[in-house]
């Protein structure tokens, strides 16, 4: 059975820090590309994050460069996102993305909720 568990919301003051964790299981992890997407309300959901299978390579949306990170540990199946400087418009559910070469197979998690407060 395939879980992507994302933890590390909650609620934070403008200018304050956040690191997401997103634990997987059911499937071959080193073998997936990993993004992260956050969807405000009343918002599409939008990508923030990518990291190769590898981790070699990584993008970010132009809105959070320099202020996130993302990194994953291939040993234990995580997917980290680090987020400094936050933003009130930061603020949504984070969700965690699991994609496989050519996109055969894709899954989602549940989401974390982050809330940047002003």
């Amino acid at each position: 059975q395939v879980q992507l568990v994302e933890s590390g919301g909650g609620l934070v003051p403008a200018g304050g820090s956040l690191r997401l964790s997103c634990v997987t299981s059911g499937f071959t992890f080193s073998n997936y590309a990993m993004i992260w997407y956050r969807q405000g309300s009343g918002k599409e959901r939008e990508l923030v994050a990518t990291i190769s299978n590898t981790g070699e390579t990584t993008n970010y949306r132009d809105a959070v460069k320099g202020r996130f990170t993302i990194s994953r540990d291939n040993a234990k199946n995580t997917v980290y996102l680090q987020m400094n400087s936050l933003k009130v418009e930061d603020t949504g559910v984070y969700y965690c993305h699991a994609r496989s070469p050519s996109d055969i197979n894709v899954y989602w998690g549940q989401g974390t909720q982050v809330t940047v407060s002003s």
